[in-house]
């Protein structure tokens, strides 16, 4: 059976590029739309600012940090040992899993649903091996271990949010002076940013490129930029030009103003997070396709990324925002709950808090439910009548919907490549 890989061998990666690209395109027009959601909906960046910072950090953290996920994707999922004797079988379902994702994703997208990407690939691998090849093909346990991920870090992120923009509250809004204290708290916030972005960057991103630091050098390096983001963040609001009228109002929307200069920060940093984590939905069944595929059905335990794949899922990603990803920014941008840049600088900074580490520890996490968990956190904070209970049922609905229909998209799809190919 090996000679059908090395036979249809060009065919198999082709198809497979080609969808592995849908599916991150679907990423783009719905996780993306998620992580910019908050930032487009507070106002702070318009979509076309939105765009061009996802088109940079995004493909920036899918490039330099976005191999660590991608073995957790491909190898702890399903037992490759089920495979050993047909090893074209595990193409076939990698393949029909990348197409049932990606056609759920776009769907989702063109409703407006912000759904799992992660949800989408781990119920496709799912559905293929255990109703393709067998129920004990599938490693439980793991996918045990990534369900409760999903129930945890919204947890996570909702409590670093609450506790945020609580901060917020105490040091800057419930004050005498808000805008005096903005101005004096704004730029630590934005040093937490920078120390949070340019830390997953030196640990987990810079090795990819060959580049090493200690733990000392990495936390050292990033406690500098994040010092010199503090005095540019200073020197910028210093800058603004506000009105110092008496008026308690005013002064609210001028420390809105100078949150809104934080969420630029924020989005970068949700961008990179994001492309560092969530890259691995499209890349890791890519990148076990070539990989069996190249070595004529060997199914190896680590294999090195060929070259090209890592830039087709991050310009997947940035292709499917720019196109489609403006109806879900509205769902979490402005329909859960009422966001400023105070409020989405809170949600957004969590969030990206909460991913990095995921990304870090290698677990694939939903960055939809981190940051719709986050966007709850902040509603919290105000109370529960600031939040749309009737929009979150029915995410909350899409994202249970959401594992059954890849699941059952990549049964169909299976059968029916496994009858192309034989």
């Amino acid at each position: 059976m090996v000679d059908v890989l090395i036979t249809n061998g060009p065919w198999l990666i082709g198809i497979a590029a080609a969808f592995g690209f849908l599916m991150a395109w679907g990423i783009g027009a719905n996780d993306v739309a998620n992580a910019m959601g908050t930032s487009v909906g507070s106002n702070a960046i318009t979509i076309k600012q939105a765009i061009i910072i996802a088109m940079i950090f995004e493909f920036a953290g899918a490039y330099l940090a976005g191999g660590e996920v991608t073995s957790t994707i491909r190898n702890g999922i399903i037992d490759p040992a089920y495979f050993t004797e047909a090893p074209q079988l595990l193409v076939y379902g990698m393949i029909a899993s990348l197409l049932a994702a990606g056609i759920w994703l776009v769907v989702a997208s063109a409703l407006g649903w912000p759904v799992s990407t992660t949800h989408s690939i781990v119920g496709a691998i799912i559905g293929f091996a255990a109703v393709g090849v067998s129920t004990d093909a599938v490693i439980w346990g793991k996918v045990g271990g990534i369900v409760g991920s999903w129930i945890i870090t919204p947890a996570i992120s909702g409590f670093i949010a609450f506790i945020l923009f609580q901060s917020v509250q105490k040091l800057i809004f419930n004050t005498d002076n808000p805008l005096a204290n903005a101005k004096r708290y704004v730029p630590f916030y934005m040093a937490l940013a920078g120390f949070i972005m340019s830390l997953v960057t030196i640990t987990k991103g810079l090795k990819h490129v060959g580049i090493h630091f200690s733990s000392v050098e990495a936390y050292g390096l990033a406690t500098a930029i994040a010092i010199l983001i503090a005095i540019v963040g200073k020197i910028v609001i210093s800058r603004l030009k506000m009105s110092d009228k008496a008026d308690r109002q005013a002064h609210f929307g001028n420390v809105e103003k100078v949150f809104a200069v934080l969420m630029v920060m924020t989005a970068c940093c949700m961008a990179f997070a994001h492309g560092s984590n969530d890259v691995a939905n499209a890349i890791g069944p890519l990148a076990a396709v070539v990989s069996v595929v190249s070595s004529g059905g060997e199914i190896a335990s680590k294999s090195a990324l060929v070259w090209w794949i890592l830039p087709l899922g991050g310009i997947g990603i940035v292709m499917g925002l720019a196109i489609f990803g403006k109806r879900v920014m509205q769902t979490i941008g402005k329909n859960i709950t009422h966001l400023t840049p105070s409020r989405g600088f809170a949600a957004e900074l969590a969030a990206a808090t909460t991913v990095v580490i995921a990304s870090g520890t290698g677990l694939p996490i939903s960055t939809t439910q981190t940051l719709v968990g986050a966007v709850l956190g902040v509603g919290m904070a105000r109370g529960i009548a600031a939040i749309n209970m009737g929009v979150v049922r029915n995410i909350v609905v899409s994202w249970v919907i959401t594992l059954p229909a890849g699941a059952g998209l990549s049964i169909i799809f299976f059968y029916m490549i496994k009858g192309i190919f034989g």
